[in-house]
């Protein structure tokens, strides 16, 4: 039979927990889709690290190699397209994805924003800066969204999200651990129904 998985793409800038989700989800539920690449624009991170470990091609590409950013875009485009990829999965990947990228996989990259968008969502909205700014605004409830990504920050169509409550005693970081907690079995679950969607 021939191999019908998708070649994911995983865009990485930290730790990579929720690359860690994504990968032992796609084994435990028989996933039809596997890991090929972890791109990131730090060549030492905990991502990287994890999938070197994994024995995954691993791929260090950030815009300061390049004389201008129209050149980066298109050797990501070119890495992507040599390795086949069908989807883009950001996790924690802390640049904006070029707009060569993100016409030439329009409706595949996804993304997971530590909120409930469209809400704390746009430019600066990221890490403990979006959990600082739901307990500010008195919200009772939190959460995360998985999204296609498009030009805009946050902006792409939203593709399932989940919900954690806010509580009175809660700081920030106590916040940013229950969202993450949540993140980790979410990003499969969208992962899932996407592919499910594009069979």
């Amino acid at each position: 039979m021939p191999n019908t998985k998708k070649r994911l793409a995983v865009f990485c800038s930290g730790s990579g927990s929720n690359f860690q989700a994504l990968f032992y989800a796609i084994i435990e539920r028989a996933l039809p889709a596997e890991f090929v690449l972890c791109l990131s624009n730090r060549p030492e991170c905990g991502a990287m690290d994890f999938a070197r470990e994994q024995g995954m091609e691993t791929l260090h590409l950030s815009d300061k190699q390049f004389g201008s950013l129209d050149e980066f875009a298109a050797a990501m485009v070119t890495a992507l397209k040599e390795r086949h990829i069908d989807y883009i999965l950001l996790a924690g990947y802390m640049r904006k994805v070029p707009e060569a990228v993100v016409r030439a996989y329009a409706d595949r990259i996804l993304n997971i924003h530590p909120a409930l968008l469209p809400q704390f969502g746009g430019e600066g909205m990221y890490g403990i800066n979006v959990h600082t700014a739901v307990i500010e605004a008195g919200e009772t409830e939190s959460g995360a969204t998985v999204h296609m990504v498009n030009e805009e920050y946050d902006k792409g169509r939203i593709v399932m999200q989940g919900r954690v409550p806010v509580l009175k005693s809660d700081t920030p970081e106590i916040l940013a651990a229950r969202v993450l907690e949540c993140e980790h079995t979410l990003y499969p679950d969208a992962l899932e129904k996407v592919l499910d969607e594009h069979q």
